[in-house]
């Protein structure tokens, strides 16, 4: 991974343009310097652990004209970080522990019908935050998907994006072994982040549930909402697209804030930026309310819904879809810490009665 950083430090630095434009878009970088001036100062600084400050977003290479890829950079950054034992901060320790429940025995579950070839694959936040969305979710696709099965069980996303790449490497690469020896071909997926975790190390068809969920008939809200976009499918056009017919089909008018689709910004809790800086991760939420305005933001990715709901009206597309005037008048409920951890152990057992799946056990007892 040192060869790798280094190797993308020297491309940086000698294509970076040091035009501004990603700088005058990017909180991290406005504070810190241009890509080119980063990337030198990795060379000089090998084991710098600066780029834990980076929310990962891709803004950056999203907008940049030469096609530069800054966020490669700081990711490999904090991979080096990593192995010269210079990234580990203890205030990621809470982050780290949530993700290791995730696939505990506790909270994973692989519900798999006979025959079954396509799961839901729900993350990790929203069967926390929202278990009568899973269940809601479920009911829906199972009038396409017969065999549907469920898998409860964690990406391990954090610790890519921590830069702790040989645990996630064995973490995601043993989920993968599981779901390809039970038969699965294809991952349906609501969280964004899971998404791109899919598609970027995963050998099976992953595809998100907003591309294949309809809007309930009925739903006329007649109501102008704004969408914020996950940094996870930042470049998955196909996806906004989905969300936003299904926002329409819900009777919503959608007015687009400046930065959308490619261009989104952070909602804040990228990068685990929080845990070692919170007035910067605040500030990428502070850019959101001023675009959003007094306008209630629709987003389809749990975390960012929690992370922007704390200074404006957020609510997720699944709580638009399945109770579309209480999201509208904000009296839908949704959960927090510690009771995620209680909604997440139940929710197996609510999931079991509906599947009524062949196999039902934790990851622990798939691995054995």
């Amino acid at each position: 991974m040192k060869t790798h950083s280094v190797d993308l430090a020297r491309s940086v630095a000698e294509n970076c343009l040091d035009c501004s434009i990603c700088v005058k878009q990017c909180q991290f970088l406005s504070a810190n310097g241009s890509p080119r001036h980063l990337a030198e100062l990795f060379l000089k600084e090998p084991d710098s652990d600066l780029a834990f400050r980076c929310s990962l977003c891709r803004l950056c290479t999203a907008v940049c004209p030469k096609d530069v890829d800054p966020a490669g950079l700081l990711m490999a950054q904090r991979c080096q970080a990593v192995n010269h034992d210079k990234g580990h901060h203890g205030q990621h320790r809470p982050l780290l522990s949530y993700e290791k429940r995730g696939s505990s025995r506790l909270l994973s579950w692989y519900g798999l019908p006979q025959g079954c070839d396509t799961i839901f694959f729900p993350g990790c936040a929203l069967p926390g935050s929202r278990p009568q969305r899973v269940l809601d979710v479920v009911s829906q696709l199972q009038g396409e998907i017969p065999n549907l099965g469920v898998v409860l069980d964690c990406c391990t996303k954090p610790s890519h994006d921590l830069g702790r790449r040989d645990y996630f490497q064995t973490m995601f690469s043993g989920l993968l072994e599981i779901l390809k020896r039970c038969g699965i071909k294809k991952v349906l997926v609501a969280c964004p982040n899971c998404f791109r975790m899919f598609k970027e190390y995963g050998t099976l068809e992953v595809q998100t549930i907003y591309e294949l969920l309809k809007a309930p008939s009925g739903t006329a809200l007649q109501a102008e909402v704004t969408l914020h976009d996950p940094c996870g499918v930042r470049f998955d056009s196909q996806i906004h697209g989905a969300v936003r017919t299904l926002v329409r089909d819900a009777g919503c008018t959608v007015r687009e804030m400046k930065h959308h689709g490619k261009n989104t910004l952070c909602c804040g809790e990228g990068g685990a930026v929080g845990y070692l800086d919170k007035d910067l991760a605040r500030s990428w939420v502070e850019l959101r309310r001023q675009e959003a305005g007094e306008l209630k933001v629709i987003t389809y990715c749990a975390g960012c819904s929690h992370y922007l709901g704390q200074s404006m009206d957020s609510s997720h597309i699944l709580d638009l879809l399945y109770e579309p005037d209480r999201t509208m008048a904000a009296k839908v409920k949704v959960a927090r810490a510690p009771m995620t951890y209680w909604h997440r152990f139940r929710l197996k057992k609510k999931l079991a009665a509906i599947l009524a799946p062949h196999t039902a056990c934790c990851r622990q007892d798939m691995e054995g």
